[in-house]
């Protein structure tokens, strides 16, 4: 009897030394003629059986059931692994966010525009659609105003702006893919929170992880891109991330669209899997530690820990008369940031107290203050002549027929950035107005206006030597040719056009 095929060869190759040790190798050289015994036959069929159920197997199992057999064999492991699934989400809510360029009352510009699918992607350009932070290049970092640098800031921190965002169900994330739509290359940092901020329970205990973190980069091009790091694998769950962003390098606002998470429900097989160390830097004065009762998370009669999401904000009183009172006996004040607060009812009341008690004020942040009416800004550039940077950006109750703007130039001749964003009715008189009397002036922001001509703009160009950013996008008037000659004439400055694609 002959056994055909290489499993034959492989049993075949083992009897003899199991003949000879039970006394086959005295046997007479003639004897190996012999018809097989009964044992090393029976032995030779059942290998041949097992081995075909094996291939028969192999051929109608799914690749499923392949794939868990093989990676069960290679990892040393009796029981079947289940294979887990990936998820693929787009972001259900924002959470929290440093800044944005949009209103509480509006969606243009606002950092809500990340939840969901994208609204702008692949297309390029500036779309109202999408979120966008209020800063960007290094402009920012030249007014009177720009923070100090924190004492004991690590080297490896650059992160200036973020966003949390919280996804339906948390995973292991494999994956994190950010849509940017305008001018890319923000994001510096990504990361991964254990917390899970639709959970009735909070954990006492909650972990932040980076999975993936570098230095600012400078992208030539504006155009839109999917930005998909590779990020390194958590030991924990996740469906709330914060993605952290660093303007400085970029030439114009970055615009982001969606953001989407990759990853398993179940913990994938980590063979080498180390857990993290966490090292928590201690960025207080002192060496002793800080039991204010102000701190992130504070426990409760029931000993469960409460999240204070806004720390020492929530010991702050209500704006109104708060406000008066800050500013009735800090008459030192040099700096005030009241941008986008939309619990102050009156701003031409603030604007007035400013002018009488704040009189050494150097800069005034009133982004969006929809209450500020040309009476309270005629008594603020009367009280406060002193002032360097003034946002009047998107404060849409100011209009320029009551000569407001004119007024301001006259007074505020120590100007050296001021931003006019979204105001339609700003026109040439009030250029020319600026050309006259301020010749300081060295960022000028007029996004939006559809009365101010070239010809204003080159006076201006000319009546302002220091003058470093111009921002006319979206002025009917000036259109990208008129860009160009401006930019030929006056190389120093750079003026900016935005476009959508």
């Amino acid at each position: 009897m002959y056994v055909a095929g290489p499993v034959a060869c492989v049993v075949l190759g083992t009897i003899p030394r199991a003949r000879r040790a039970s006394g086959a190798a005295s046997q007479k050289p003639h004897q190996a003629h012999c018809s097989p015994d009964p044992l090393f036959l029976m032995l030779t069929l059942l290998s041949m059986f097992y081995y075909i159920c094996l291939w028969r197997r192999s051929m109608s199992g799914t690749r499923g059931e392949t794939l868990t057999s093989r990676r069960a064999v290679e990892s040393g492991q009796r029981a079947t692994l289940p294979i887990s699934v990936e998820l693929e989400q787009y972001a259900k809510e924002v959470l929290d966010f440093s800044s944005h360029y949009g209103s509480e009352n509006s969606m243009s510009y606002t950092m809500w525009n990340l939840a969901g699918m994208p609204n702008v992607y692949p297309s390029s350009g500036d779309f109202t659609q999408t979120a966008v932070f209020r800063a960007y290049g290094a402009w920012w970092e030249q007014c009177a105003s720009a923070p100090l640098p924190f004492r004991r800031t690590p080297k490896a921190f650059h992160s200036q702006d973020y966003i949390e965002l919280a996804f339906e169900e948390p995973v292991y994330p494999t994956a994190v893919e950010v849509l940017e739509t305008y001018h890319p290359g923000a994001i510096v940092q990504i990361m991964a929170c254990s917390l899970n901020p639709f959970s009735q329970n909070p954990p006492t205990d909650v972990r932040r992880e980076v999975l993936w973190a570098e230095e600012p980069t400078k992208v030539l091009t504006p155009q839109a891109r999917q930005f998909s790091p590779s990020i390194k694998q958590l030991s924990f769950p996740t469906n709330l991330l914060r993605v952290e962003v660093n303007s400085s390098l970029l030439k114009y606002y970055t615009e982001l669209d969606a953001v989407v998470l990759r990853g398993q429900k179940e913990r994938p097989i980590l063979s080498h899997y180390k857990m993290p160390r966490i090292d928590i830097c201690d960025l207080s004065d002192s060496d002793e530690e800080l039991s204010d009762p102000g701190a992130s998370f504070r426990q409760a009669g029931d000993g469960k820990h409460i999240n204070l999401v806004n720390g020492y904000f929530d010991k702050l009183p209500y704006e109104q008369t708060a406000m008066l009172r800050i500013l009735t006996f800090c008459i030192e004040l040099r700096h005030l940031n009241l941008g986008s607060c939309v619990m102050i009812e009156d701003y031409d009341v603030v604007a007035s107290m400013l002018a009488v008690r704040c009189r050494s004020l150097l800069s005034l942040d009133l982004w969006r203050c929809r209450s500020l009416s040309e009476r309270g800004l005629a008594e603020l550039a009367a009280g406060c002549r002193l002032l360097e940077e003034l946002d009047l950006g998107w404060c849409s109750t100011l209009q320029s027929s009551s000569g407001c703007f004119q007024h301001l130039a006259r007074n505020l001749q120590c100007l050296r950035k001021l931003f006019l964003t979204a105001n339609r009715t700003v026109c040439d008189s009030d250029i020319e107005e600026l050309a006259a009397n301020c010749p300081a002036l060295q960022h000028l922001d007029i996004l939006g206006t559809r009365m101010v001509s070239s010809s204003s703009l080159r006076k201006l160009l000319q009546a302002c030597p220091k003058l470093l950013l111009l921002d006319v996008s979206f002025c009917a008037q000036v259109d990208a040719r008129i860009v160009q000659e401006l930019c030929g004439l006056f190389p120093n400055v750079a003026i900016k056009k935005s476009f959508t694609q």
